[in-house]
């Protein structure tokens, strides 16, 4: 577990912070798979580190915990824990004060962040010179 944003030295407990799977944000993911926003919202891909240095960024204390995995797709390792009110339950963030809000300004996030590089599209390579490809079934006519 990596703790982003310690207080004071002291180790927080973080079993109360609520916690954010990237699946939850990815626009690759169906409803059923566990994406938690609408795909126009949603960012391609996510990491848990992506995920957290938006949290940073939105001024939010967060852990990564890359030991867990999500239920429903275990391949998919690591979650991010963040908290989003103080002791004395003020919010960290004002202009975020639910999950829901989380999802959707982490996710608008993370296309921005400095790890992601754009990669220049290929040119539409057409295979103009190959032959004519066969179409059909195959097989036997029928006469």
């Amino acid at each position: 577990m990596v703790l982003i944003g310690e207080m004071d030295g002291e180790v927080p407990n973080i079993k109360k912070w609520i916690v954010l799977y990237p699946i939850y944000i990815n626009s690759k993911k169906t409803i059923a798979e566990g994406r938690r926003i609408s795909t126009s919202k949603a960012c391609e891909n996510p990491t848990c580190t992506e995920i957290s240095d938006c949290c940073n960024h939105l001024k939010l204390p967060s852990a990564i915990e890359i030991d867990k995995a999500y239920p429903r797709d275990f391949m998919q390792r690591g979650r991010v824990r963040v908290l989003l009110k103080k002791e004395d339950g003020s919010f960290y963030n004002p202009t975020i004060s639910s999950r829901k809000q989380l999802m959707l300004r982490v996710a608008e996030l993370v296309p921005r962040h400095p790890g992601r590089t754009k990669k220049p599209e290929p040119a539409a390579a057409s295979s103009s010179g190959a032959g004519p490809s066969k179409s059909g079934k195959g097989g036997k006519k029928k006469r």
